[in-house]
């Protein structure tokens, strides 16, 4: 099973988000080619990070956010092969999100990382 792992310092946020991205009324994709140094033991690794923006709302609106689209990375990691595990990944959760059903975001967000995979970045 393929593992999500979050961005831990601030020059790697800066580094994915000067990316282009792939965006919509509910979240903002970017990625970037892997810089992290990977050992064997973490090839099964996706680096994945879910931001929030303050102006969202609360912590509890903004957790239910980052938990919904965190299931459907994970429900895409075992049925379709859309997401690369070769980048670095940034889900930047937008308010809609919040009152959108799971199946609506989980559809958006498979055309997102198709959309990804067909940009040269």
């Amino acid at each position: 099973m393929i593992q999500l792992e979050s961005l831990r310092k601030k020059e790697h946020f800066l580094l994915v988000l000067k990316q282009k991205a792939v965006s919509n009324n509910f979240f903002s994709i970017y990625r970037k080619k892997n810089f992290i140094k990977n050992s064997k033991q973490s090839k099964k690794k996706l680096y994945i990070s879910f931001v929030m923006k303050k102006k969202i709302g609360t912590a509890v609106k903004r957790n239910r956010i980052k938990r919904k689209l965190r299931g459907i990375v994970q429900k895409l990691l075992k049925i379709d092969s859309a997401i690369n595990l070769n980048y670095t990944y940034i889900v930047l959760g937008k308010a809609k999100s919040y009152k959108e059903h799971y199946n609506s975001l989980y559809e958006k967000m498979e055309k997102s990382f198709k959309k990804l995979e067909n940009l040269n970045l």
